[in-house]
């Protein structure tokens, strides 16, 4: 029995048997037989032999007493519930309840009630099973079920899931791993892995949910638990569909509807052929219309019609409903408008503690309908309620790689409301298209953050994480190879990431300005503005002048995105001390052609030259991490990068309010020039805090951010493109990661980053931008100063001298910045 409670059923079954076979003929045992029976029927069945089972039970129960009855209900309950036959096995389990607090063990009667607690989840009835939990919780508890009791608290975590509190369901199930890992129950483990890859999916990790489910598949295998590793096969899908990776999502989804075809296991088989049919329409969808096209959007409403069907008959109401709304999504692609009954699948009431990619779907699948009636404010409407679903979401976590990567859950709704309004017409309604992207378009800015706790076991991880992450570049530096520091490093990071996710949010958020505050500002400031969007691989510029806003058509994204790319890698090549000065001479040519091509691109045909106000740059995708400065039309001229006109306005309010703490200027180790630029830069700054040699530390360097008017950093960095909240300075004691400056209280007002690339990002869907630069603008900062590409370490202390010298005549820092007597990868970013 032990065996089988900690997820080895193999060896539950051996035993099982063996001891049947030492008990022959089991008429003489009718007690014991039939409790051995029950054990072998439960390993049976999760080895994936229900048939096999259910038989077994069949035995059980003829020889069984009444005392025993409630037991072999339960089990042939929880079978049942396992082969996805709900309604039979919510039967089965109710009867024995009642039977088991007259006659049974507390430990079965506990177990039932977990399992009918599961049963209530399945089917999407989240406050009974919150009920049984609880009350298998108490009992557990009373008598020592450490087992029952960890279960419980991982099936609590599957609620919260359910219900959208990913940190509280991330908590439970780290609480349920810790537990079942002391009672060594390696087997359940790897299967409670796979409701934490849902956990990760629902925030829109979807590669943090690979990795998860490609340990547990591993360990699944190993332990030979076939229905569980289909299970995890099944998520593994999920995962794939999240990321676009649609011939992965079938592969996975293929085979685990395969292996729950040889399981018998009907409710499973469904499941995997819907997520196949989801990656179908997404492939359809992909296509455009064509005649080929249209027969495959019917092929699949057939199919998904007919899935809605199996999964209704199977008690999957959730589930079938997805299948409703898919088959109406793809006829109405295919331009075959359903109309009557089909049509109510989507009419059907969005409900609270629906799931959140359930009602994403339905507000998605209305909109579509209403377009095709000619009702396009009644579509947009439902767009925008959908992407108030998700910002609700997003105000749950307190972790801002949380609050920017659950941005791709809600990319179809922006994607769609982004082409409605221009099928308004560009030119009639571009006030309606700016508002739009504002919309949609880095949201988790709007989240007001969150002050983490302080954790003395987080503080510990973190100390060894940056003593560690200093020897490692010691040793690069030296070059040697740490693999042991390195692994090391990585599993604290996996543990840092992990920590954070579980923080809770304020549920606070900021709104979304108009385009007529914009103009406001604009005017005011005597600013203009460009708004850069992406519509089907075409790439467009929203002007805004203080008073009209204009679309112009810039052409195809693609070659941009390649000259970006271009010039930032010439840019790190001219950079580089290691490259001859000759191939630096080519880097800089390459450069300054690519840099001419985006002029032309981006700037010429949009602003005439003769103006030359403050242009405040709303870029998306790649051009987040152009440096706009290096544009032959914008030599010159102040400009300020801010991820939206949100974040513009909002930063502009924050500079207005900055407190006026003491200068903070900081001189980081293994930087040629980093004491003669801080020098320099001290010269006018006589009230500033200078840390530099031993005293520049991560500690140090983070207190004396809280609330300085300005900080000045001359240290070596690095942007991570795998964990971009891991970009780092590199410091005394070793590295201070953007993650740390979510510790800020108060927000330093502006900050200047002067060595290499820390001023890029990683720019995810919904033009979410996470990095270094990205995180002081999300803690609060109202102007951040740094390169997207790396800069020569000469460069520092005669451009910085004659930077701060304006920034303390009182210029503005976009002003300061293009006062520069040469161009730099310098950009602004924030208020300006």
């Amino acid at each position: 029995m032990r065996a089988a409670a900690n997820g080895r059923p193999s060896v539950a079954a051996q035993r099982a048997a063996a001891a049947l076979h030492l008990i022959t003929p089991v008429d003489d045992h009718p007690g014991l037989a039939a409790r051995l029976l029950l054990t072998l029927a439960h390993a049976e069945a999760e080895r994936g032999h229900t048939d096999v089972g259910l038989s077994l039970l069949d035995r059980a129960e003829v020889l069984a007493d009444r005392a025993d009855l409630g037991t072999v209900l339960q089990q042939r309950g929880l079978l049942l519930l396992r082969a996805g036959r709900i309604d039979e096995a919510a039967k089965l389990l109710d009867a024995a309840v009642p039977l088991l607090r007259e006659h049974g063990e507390p430990a079965v009667l506990a177990r039932t009630l977990l399992n009918r607690g599961v049963l209530h989840l399945t089917a999407g009835r989240i406050r009974l099973a919150r009920a049984d939990l609880l009350a298998c919780r108490t009992l557990a508890d009373e008598h020592g079920l450490r087992s029952v009791a960890a279960k419980v608290v991982h099936n609590l975590g599957s609620c919260d899931l359910a219900t959208g509190d990913i940190p509280a369901a991330l908590r439970a199930f780290d609480t349920s791993a810790a537990m079942l890992g002391e009672l060594g129950a390696a087997g359940v483990q790897a299967a409670a892995m796979v409701d934490r890859a849902r956990a990760l999916l629902g925030a829109g990790l979807d590669m943090a949910a690979a990795e998860e489910l490609d340990h547990a598949i591993g360990l699944l295998r190993r332990h030979r638990l076939s229905r569980d590793r289909g299970e995890a096969e099944l998520v593994r899908a999920q995962a794939a569909l999240g990321s676009g990776d649609l011939v992965a999502a079938r592969l996975w989804s293929g085979r685990a509807r395969r292996r729950f075809t040889r399981l018998g296991k009907p409710a499973w088989t469904a499941l995997a052929a819907l997520l196949t049919v989801r990656a179908d329409l997404a492939d359809a969808l992909r296509d455009g219309v064509s005649g080929a096209s249209r027969r495959r959007l019917l092929a699949v409403t057939r199919r998904a019609e007919r899935l809605g069907d199996a999964l209704r008959a199977l008690g999957l109401r959730n589930d079938a409903d997805v299948a409703d709304l898919l088959a109406l999504r793809a006829r109405g692609a295919a331009g075959a408008a359903p109309a009557g009954g089909p049509r109510a699948a989507a009419h059907r009431p969005v409900r609270p503690d629906d799931p959140l990619d359930a009602r994403l779907l339905r507000r998605l699948t209305r909109a579509e309908l209403h377009r095709t009636d000619g009702q396009a404010r009644a579509a947009l409407a439902e767009l925008r309620k959908g992407l108030d679903d998700l910002q609700e979401h997003r105000g749950k976590f307190g972790s801002l790689e949380l609050q920017s990567s659950v941005a791709a859950l809600g990319a179809d709704l922006g994607a769609a409301g982004l082409d409605l309004s221009w099928s308004l017409s560009p030119r009639s309604s571009p006030s309606l298209i700016f508002n739009w992207s504002e919309q949609s378009r880095a949201q988790a800015f709007r989240i007001r953050p969150v002050l983490p706790p302080q954790d003395p076991h987080a503080a510990e991880t973190l100390a060894e994480f940056r003593q560690l992450r200093l020897a490692l570049r010691e040793a690069e530096l030296a070059g040697r190879a740490e693999p042991a520091i390195k692994a090391r490093c990585a599993e604290l990071e996996q543990r840092i990431r992990r920590e954070g996710w579980t923080a809770n949010g304020t549920g606070e958020s900021r709104g979304i300005v108009t385009d007529r505050e914009v103009q406001r500002e604009l005017v005011r400031a005597g600013h203009r503005m460009v708004s850069y969007l992406v519509r089907r691989d075409r790439l467009h510029a929203i002007v805004l002048d203080g008073h009209t806003t204009s679309i112009v058509d810039l052409g195809d994204y693609a070659p941009v995105a390649e000259a970006v790319r271009r010039l930032l890698s010439d840019l790190d090549a001219a950079a580089d001390r290691r490259v001859p000065e000759r191939l630096v001479a080519v880097a800089q040519a390459s450069a300054e052609r690519q840099a001419a091509f985006l002029g032309r691109s981006l700037i010429a045909s949009v602003l005439p030259m003769s103006d030359r106000r403050d242009l405040v740059v709303v870029p998306t995708r790649q051009l987040a991490v152009l440096p706009w400065g290096l544009l032959p039309e914008l030599h010159g001229c102040p400009v300020v990068v801010a991820p939206s006109a949100s974040v513009w306005l909002t930063a502009r309010a924050a500079a207005t309010s900055a407190t006026g703490g003491a200068p903070l200027l900081v001189a980081g180790p293994d930087l040629i020039h980093a004491d003669a630029e801080i020098d320099a830069v001290a010269d006018w700054y006589p009230r500033g805090r200078v840390l530099r040699g031993d005293a520049a530390t991560a500690g140090a360097m983070l207190g004396g951010m809280d609330g300085a008017a300005v900080v000045h950093v001359a240290a070596h960095g690095h942007h991570d493109t795998q964990n971009v909240l891991f970009s780092r300075l590199y410091l005394a004691d070793g590295p201070l990661l953007a993650y740390e400056l979510q510790r800020l209280g108060t927000a330093p007002g502006h900050v200047v980053l002067s060595a290499c690339d820390v001023g890029r990002a990683v720019v995810r869907a919904g033009d979410e931008l996470v990095g270094f630069t990205a995180a002081l603008l999300h803690a609060g900062t109202a102007s951040v100063v740094a390169s997207v590409a790396r800069v020569r370490d000469a460069l520092g202390p005669t451009v910085m001298a004659q930077y701060h010298s304006a920034i303390a005549a009182g210029v503005s820092p976009a002003r300061a910045l293009a006062s520069l007597p040469i161009p730099t990868p310098f950009v602004c970013f924030g208020a300006g």
